[in-house]
């Protein structure tokens, strides 16, 4: 097993961290595409579509032609959120990483590096609801490169920003990911974070009927730990 250590991000690590960003998004495409298959309203579009035509036409070819159709139309809707969200994002906070997260107080961009290749990354900007009273820091961006899962090194890029936050004195940290994120939701769930409510990011999501769910991490201080009630961003 190939040792890593994580640190702080670089404007030479931009190309790798893009590429990192992208194709841990589109690895979701897959799950996306077998949770749209589950859906009560698509397995009678699936089952009811061909065989009405079928019964119309006296047809098995056209029937069987109509059910590809029907998979690749799901295919492409399985793809459209994902694919939008990468795009959203490129054009705003990971257009320019360094003014994003190194540029102001409270912020910050993890970078993990093994055999001098970025393979893991994290981010983390105060949340647009964060007060004075009620400090809370936003985690965005957790990836890590399929093959070097298994290792660790997500939960040690979250401890970063754990970490981070009750140095600067934030009393709690959330953060949003989606309900085909099986392997996030368990990660998030181990190190204590709690699931606070579900919620459609975008128009993409809420086609594919993929819930983004938030989550919060109460640190340790005198105030009482209160759920948001607003949704944000993956």
């Amino acid at each position: 097993m190939a040792t890593y250590h994580i640190r702080k991000y670089r404007e030479s690590d931009h190309k790798e961290v893009i590429e990192l960003f992208s194709v841990g998004m589109t690895e979701n495409i897959p799950a996306t595409f077998r949770h749209l298959l589950r859906l009560p309203q698509t397995l009678v579009l699936l089952c009811g579509g061909p065989l009405t035509l079928f019964l119309v036409s006296g047809s098995w070819l056209l029937a069987l032609m109509a059910s590809l159709a029907l998979l690749a139309v799901l295919r492409f809707l399985a793809k459209y959120p994902w694919t939008e969200y990468v795009a959203m994002s490129l054009n705003t906070d990971m257009s320019d990483i360094t003014k994003t997260y190194l540029s102001k107080q409270g912020s910050y961009f993890w970078v993990a590096e093994c055999e001098e290749q970025v393979v893991g990354m994290v981010a983390c900007l105060p949340a647009e609801d964060s007060t004075l009273e009620r400090k809370q820091l936003e985690l965005l961006h957790l990836s890590v490169a399929l093959e070097h899962r298994g290792q660790g090194m997500a939960k040690a890029l979250v401890r970063m920003v754990l970490q981070f936050a009750r140095d600067l004195g934030y009393s709690e940290i959330i953060l949003s990911t989606t309900a085909v994120q099986y392997s996030a939701i368990g990660l998030y769930q181990s190190l204590g974070f709690q699931k606070v409510h579900e919620y459609f990011f975008s128009t993409g999501f809420r086609i594919t009927s993929v819930a983004t769910i938030r989550f919060i991490y109460c640190l340790p201080s005198p105030q009482v730990c209160q759920a948001p009630q607003q949704g944000g961003g993956l």
